[in-house]
């Protein structure tokens, strides 16, 4: 490890809140696995301890997620089964003062925002940079909407006042593992979440935004002197 007087990179921060967030974890729960590169750490951390013995299963909120958490031996719950979820771990794009979120810049925002709900409790882990005083760019929000009607849909958000251009990906329009796509909403500053997300949602079309309010439990930020746990009040 760098020494104290050498900045982390915001990789290791990340592999610190995940090493961190471990330690939350007890034999015999189910988890839910969230996704992106801060899970990913976690994920690689929990299943060295599966291999050493600890028992839980998962619930993964991505394709990707569930294809190397098969690999690690994490053993997973099916769609077909009731989840009572103990704890669910994620990442997070943008995290308030609030501990609000932004959440969806790897597009699995509908399965992410699904497994933290059902969770009793939901860690949140995170590089420093992540922690902001106010929600909105540069990261802009994502918007899970269908692909029927996707023009008048994003007519629809970008009335709202702000640009919301669709995601691409080598050219295509980015599909989510749910068949969607997604639009970013371009919000220099999101001071009234809830009343957005309730805006949002009456939008014909929108199937889910990446505003994730008042859910966490926990924040672990890996931090140059390292994590730094910030609880919900």
């Amino acid at each position: 490890m760098p020494s104290s007087s050498t900045p982390l990179t915001p990789d290791q921060q990340k592999a610190q809140a995940a090493l961190k967030a471990l330690e939350f974890i007890q034999d015999g729960q189910i988890l839910g696995l969230g996704t992106g590169s801060t899970v990913h750490h976690f994920l690689t951390a929990l299943g060295q301890r599966v291999q050493q013995g600890l028992r839980v299963r998962g619930v993964p909120t991505s394709q990707a997620t569930a294809v190397y958490a098969r690999q690690l031996g994490i053993p997973l719950l099916n769609n077909n089964e009731p989840w009572d979820i103990d704890v669910a771990v994620d990442g997070a794009d943008q995290v308030d003062t609030q501990l609000n979120l932004i959440k969806g810049g790897g597009g699995a925002l509908l399965r992410e925002k699904i497994v933290a709900k059902a969770a009793r409790q939901f860690i949140v882990i995170v590089d420093q940079a992540k922690r902001v005083a106010h929600l909105g760019l540069p990261f802009p929000l994502p918007v899970e909407i269908v692909p029927f009607g996707w023009r008048t849909t994003q007519r629809h958000l970008e009335n709202l006042g702000w640009p919301a251009p669709l995601r691409h990906r080598a050219g295509q329009p980015f599909l989510t593992d749910n068949g969607n796509y997604v639009a970013d909403l371009h919000i220099p500053e999101i001071t009234h979440p809830s009343a957005l997300e309730s805006s949002l949602s009456q939008i014909p079309g929108v199937v889910e935004c990446g505003l994730f309010l008042m859910m966490t439990s926990l924040v672990i930020s890996g931090t140059n002197n390292g994590p730094v746990l910030s609880r919900a009040s």
